[in-house]
């Protein structure tokens, strides 16, 4: 059949919104119809070359949308199926899947080369030319062909457009806060960064009980709107975090720095942990130039204070159970979603939302088929 999306043919390019070619789903996969898709930092990092795939590829990884058709050997979906697309397949049989790892599954290997992960050859063709799809899930497009490892199915009553937010952003960062940092009551946390990752990584802690949650960003309009996902105050730099945690902790400072910042560097983590306390947790979210190998790190400090730096994928998540949990909180209430999507685009506006994002003028942008 054809579709429509927007492909990537060369680093530092706008997208190119253009009509493809796409097969049948084989053995695994199914065919999906998008509803909705985020605007991630993530897809911006492949666009301006930080993390390259090969050309061309579709972008796109936080996406929800209804079955259309389902290939040989997909039992437990069917055509009318509403699902999220997991940016990481989940098996549910690897080592790490049967850990209670599966943000971390096998499966998760094929995202940096986007091919099929049941043959390792393309559904998608633009120009003649085999395209490669974002974490091998190509959400930015009318229609895609996945692997059924990558669809979670969720129920009919959850708008879709508003679900697509938790295949990425949102169940990274409340998963960063509750699982990996580990917030409890009385909590004194710190968030660098509220976009997309961010907003989570804030409701995340609100949620878990903590007595304050600091959001620091140089961006006017992000810092005001932190307060209504559960923010108690903010800052435009680290430094002036600080001096702020100095004052509400009577200088015990932060429990937990969760690191959500649009492109992580090494010169990011000391300013960091400095924001620690004994006993503090760092969690790193950010996503770095893989070529990023040093940090600036004072080692007598993580020594002596006894902090920690835990690495979060996909917030340590499970994303199978905790997709339908997030789904569940947000239509009762506990989580926000509506608020997050700052403006929603067509699939030919997509470089405006990129340009928004570029901007700091959106907490997420949302393209709506």
């Amino acid at each position: 059949m054809k579709t429509r999306a927007a492909v990537l043919w060369a680093p530092g390019e706008p997208w190119s919104v253009e009509t493809i070619e796409l097969d049948d789903p084989r053995q695994g996969e199914v065919l999906v119809r998008l509803v909705a898709t985020g605007l991630c930092h993530s897809d911006e990092h492949m666009r301006d070359g930080t993390n390259m795939m090969q050309y061309p590829f579709i972008g796109g990884h936080e996406g929800s949308g209804i079955v259309e058709r389902v290939g040989p050997g997909v039992d437990d979906l069917e055509p009318g199926d509403h699902v999220v697309f997991s940016f990481i397949p989940s098996c549910g049989r690897c080592r790490s899947c049967s850990r209670g790892m599966s943000s971390v599954c096998d499966m998760g290997a094929h995202i940096g080369i986007g091919l099929q992960i049941s043959d390792g050859t393309a559904r998608h063709r633009a120009r003649d030319k085999d395209a490669r799809l974002m974490c091998v899930t190509g959400t930015f497009a009318e229609h895609t062909v996945v692997n059924r490892a990558s669809c979670i199915k969720i129920t009919p009553d959850v708008p879709l457009d508003k679900a697509a937010l938790v295949g990425c952003g949102v169940t990274t960062g409340w998963g960063s806060s509750v699982y990996v940092g580990e917030v409890t009551a009385g909590d004194s946390v710190v968030i660098l960064g509220m976009g997309g990752v961010g907003c989570g990584a804030v409701q995340g802690a609100a949620q878990a009980g903590a007595r304050h949650v600091v959001v620091v960003d140089p961006s006017e309009f992000k810092r005001s709107e932190a307060t209504r996902f559960g923010a108690t105050h903010t800052a435009e730099t680290a430094s002036e975090a600080q001096e702020l945690l100095r004052q509400l902790t009577w200088g015990a400072m932060a429990d937990v720095v969760v690191i959500t910042v649009d492109k992580m560097t090494g010169q990011h983590l000391a300013p960091a942990m400095a924001l620690l306390g004994k006993g503090g947790i760092c969690v790193q979210v950010a996503i770095s130039d893989p070529k990023e190998a040093s940090a600036d790190i004072s080692l007598i400090d993580l020594t002596s204070m006894r902090k920690s730096v835990r690495g979060s994928w996909y917030g340590n998540a499970n994303p199978h159970s905790d997709v339908p949990l997030l789904l569940r909180m947000y239509m009762e209430g506990k989580i926000l979603l509506d608020e997050m999507i700052t403006k929603t685009y067509t699939l030919d506006e997509i470089n405006n939302g990129f340009e928004d994002m570029r901007r700091a003028e959106i907490i997420r942008g949302m393209v709506v088929f």
